[in-house]
């Protein structure tokens, strides 16, 4: 029984040094902000509402002759 509970606690331990799970979270957060910086940037750059910024892309990609 001595055995289990000393191994249980390593465990514990091991399981609470690990911190693969927090690198994982940073790269989703600093993605997330640069997404989000990318769409204002590319909002304002192009003068017009997300929506509209979409369909023109959408048009750009399905019919090239008409996106200038």
């Amino acid at each position: 029984m001595k055995h289990f509970i000393q191994a249980a606690r390593q465990s514990a331990r091991s399981f609470a040094r690990n911190d693969e799970g927090a690198q994982v979270v940073e790269y989703a957060l600093i993605i997330a902000v640069v997404s989000i910086i990318l769409v204002v940037a590319l909002r304002n750059l192009t003068g017009t509402s997300f929506s509209g910024w979409i369909a023109r892309v959408g048009t750009c990609l399905t019919n090239s002759a008409s996106c200038a």
